[in-house]
């Protein structure tokens, strides 16, 4: 199959889907750690592995980066500080010695406690922008594009392993 030649048309960034979902993400994910860190002194990073083990209860440090989706470097930095703001309890893996396992202290569990009902707020305040039906069709869309987001990662990475 030929290369494809460049196209002669510019890129039109502002309808460029890849573009446009990072803008709003960012967005989105300023609002919220302005709220966090006025509140609750917590980074991006540090509310992601707050609200994930909080929801989970013990997490290991792998399974914190497959939930938030964040690269090791950034849960790594995000859990030192939590537990040297005592927020955060951490120890051994029982069945792997390199491994951590991931706990909220007791603090770290009232500043979760606060947290989920300003997530829930700020959530519901964004969600009031669109009707249930397309809440509903926001949900499936996404879930599409992350589909096809791993298909097209899972692919790139096997041409690299060839």
């Amino acid at each position: 199959m030929p290369a494809s030649k460049p196209s002669a048309e510019p890129l039109i960034l502002q309808d460029f889907l890849p573009y446009r979902l990072s803008v709003v993400t960012e967005g989105i994910s300023n609002l919220f750690a302005t709220r966090y860190q006025e509140r609750f002194g917590l980074s991006i990073p540090e509310w992601r592995v707050v609200a994930v083990v909080g929801q989970h209860g013990t997490l290991s440090t792998q399974q914190v980066i497959g939930h938030t989706g964040m690269d090791r470097v950034r849960v790594s930095r995000a859990v030192i500080r939590l537990v040297d703001r005592g927020l955060l309890d951490r120890r051994a893996h029982p069945q792997d010695q390199r491994a951590q396992l991931l706990r909220l202290s007791r603090r770290g569990r009232d500043i979760y406690r606060d947290i989920v009902p300003l997530a829930r707020e700020m959530q519901a305040a964004l969600a009031s922008a669109l009707t249930e039906a397309e809440q509903r069709q926001l949900g499936v869309i996404l879930r599409k594009i992350d589909r096809r987001t791993r298909e097209l990662s899972d692919r790139s990475d096997e041409a690299v392993s060839r």
